[in-house]
């Protein structure tokens, strides 16, 4: 499967009262000189009112005979006008624990059946821009199972994406070459490469 081209036309400001997923808002706060200060900043208007954070972030790793792979995406996001390479991700529906959703989410983005097995804390996209957080979440995908072995997405009309997968040991040679073709790296993807490197250098 190739990743179908999206071809970018135009950008505009928007305001808060005609945004559908997101607003801007201003924090007033005072800093440890007692200077009174502004900032201004994004955030979702999707989370549920039941929820801690917005959504999750999912490593699936894909447990092969010849070693473990992660589970990537190929997907076109218009704010930089590029295919970026990144984690199955998510939002979380009213009423779902985490692990619920990165199943869920797993299952709708790539069609793999999978068992969530750890759960990171809350973690942060850009704390200086948004508020937007997320919990990553470790997922395992038995490929001796049968549902694995032709997984079917259910994707959203508006959804173009393309999954495949990287060897593990060799990710961040593999983001390399995928930047080097033009690809944008998403920073939670480039994240994972550079601690398993760092691992390596170090010998953890």
């Amino acid at each position: 499967m190739s990743q179908p081209k999206s071809t970018f036309l135009s950008r505009e400001p928007l305001t808060s009262q005609d945004a559908k997923w997101k607003r801007l808002v201003k924090t007033n706060y005072i800093d440890p000189h007692g200077v009174k200060r502004d900032w201004e900043s994004a955030e979702r208007q999707t989370r549920p009112t039941d929820s801690h954070v917005d959504g999750v972030n999912i490593v699936a790793i894909l447990n092969k005979v010849n070693g473990s792979e992660i589970l990537l995406e190929k997907q076109y996001r218009p704010p930089i006008d590029q295919v970026v390479i990144e984690l199955p991700a998510g939002l979380i529906d009213a009423g779902e624990t985490i692990e619920q959703t990165a199943v869920r989410e797993l299952k709708e983005e790539t069609g793999y059946i999978g068992v969530a097995d750890q759960t990171t804390g809350i973690m942060y996209n850009d704390p200086g821009f948004c508020n937007a957080n997320f919990h990553m979440v470790y997922v395992q995908v038995d490929m001796t199972l049968p549902e694995n072995q032709n997984p079917k997405p259910d994707l959203e009309d508006n959804e173009f994406i393309e999954c495949f997968t990287l060897p593990v040991s060799e990710l961040s040679a593999e983001l390399l070459k995928l930047e080097s073709e033009g690809y944008a790296i998403d920073a939670r993807v480039g994240s994972i490469a550079e601690g398993i490197e760092i691992a390596k250098r170090l010998k953890l």
